[in-house]
């Protein structure tokens, strides 16, 4: 909030007033006055006395009441006297000041910038104009991460994250929801994706520690330039939806790391139904019973070697052998064959994206 405003304005009122009038900060100084010589002294027992109210307070011969009445509150309105029209100018002054810190805020606070940029609800050509004028630094690298917490919570997911992020000039805590929060991040040039992993581990394990909630993670790419924050954002989000069809048991995904699954989710649903018709005979991915189909997944876990695979299914090396030329029978693909299992993979996982997808009528 710039004191130049609050001085501004108290400046105006003094004629009208007939009174000393001025702000209080969260330090304790008087930060703006309409006596010009009391700015820069320190009324900190005013701080403390009032730190658990939101009333007026009367002391050594002023009327002192919150701006925006509420406890904890970042600035107090003062007024000399302490008869009951002090109290009333007090008031009318604390809601004056507040309306007006509340608009200021809005047009010139960094973390409503960000948001209007991640929603796209700023044109490009003002991004680097408003960026200037908040003194912003656009050529930070910066990553986006979506916390979407699950269930219902007795918490505001938003003041949890900014606690943990209490940095305002690095790090802000976007709330674009009720159950989710954006973290823009600033992140090193010479990053690790594994390094933003292991943070967003700390913060899902807190939560769930601290406050019993589940929340699934998504990770966007970084960017370089304040204007590409909406794509990091939109790659968080497309992060946590891949992750819930492909990675089922993960609760953070990472953009950069989503591969194939990525570009199967954004296949229309009529493209993939013919892939799948096109790879398997009518039926024969259907009679591959559930032992069956672990073998497979075993088999790709161990890169489609045949003597890891028997020896992690606990079975003879012959009776996998067996396993997978019935395999190939049913489907006309041979596992041990690396083009076939590249193929086999891909429509495993496109019938796992079929199968998420809502039934038309």
């Amino acid at each position: 909030m710039s004191t130049r405003l609050f001085q501004g304005i108290i400046h105006q009122m003094r004629e009208a007033v007939e009174r000393v009038i001025g702000v209080i900060d969260e330090n304790g100084v008087i930060i703006s006055c309409s006596e010009l010589v009391k700015i820069g002294e320190t009324r900190q027992g005013i701080r403390d006395e009032m730190a658990y109210t939101t009333d007026s307070v009367v002391s050594g011969g002023y009327t002192y009441r919150p701006i925006g009445g509420a406890t904890k509150n970042e600035y107090i309105i003062f007024v000399e006297g302490e008869d009951k029209k002090a109290e009333e100018l007090a008031m009318v002054l604390a809601v004056s000041l507040s309306n007006i810190k509340n608009l200021y805020d809005e047009k010139y606070d960094k973390s409503s910038f960000i948001k209007n940029i991640i929603l796209d609800n700023i044109l490009p050509s003002d991004i680097y104009i408003k960026s200037k004028e908040l003194h912003f630094s656009t050529e930070v690298m910066r990553i986006a991460i979506l916390i979407k917490f699950y269930g219902k919570i007795d918490i505001i997911p938003f003041d949890v994250v900014q606690n943990m992020f209490p940095d305002k000039n690095k790090d802000f805590v976007i709330n674009v929801s009720e159950h989710d929060v954006v973290l823009i991040k600033e992140v090193k040039p010479n990053y690790e994706i594994r390094e933003v992993e292991k943070m967003a581990k700390q913060i899902a394990d807190t939560i769930n520690a601290e406050f019993y909630t589940k929340v699934s993670i998504g990770i966007g790419t970084a960017v370089s330039t304040i204007k590409d924050l909406a794509r990091s954002y939109k790659e968080a989000q497309t992060s946590i939806e891949v992750g819930k069809v492909f990675d089922t048991e993960k609760n953070i995904i990472s953009y950069e790391n989503l591969g194939i699954g990525r570009l199967i989710y954004q296949l229309p649903t009529t493209l993939c139904e013919m892939f799948m018709n096109e790879v398997f005979k009518k039926g024969s991915l259907e009679a591959l019973d559930r032992e069956t189909l672990m073998t497979i997944q075993c088999f790709f876990e161990n890169n489609l070697n045949v003597s890891e695979t028997s020896r992690k299914l606990f079975v003879h090396r012959n009776t996998l052998v067996y396993r997978l030329e019935k395999i190939r029978k049913l489907t006309g693909l041979d596992l041990r064959e690396f083009e076939h299992a590249i193929t086999f993979k891909v429509a495993l996982m496109v019938q796992k994206y079929l199968s998420s997808k809502p039934i038309k009528f």
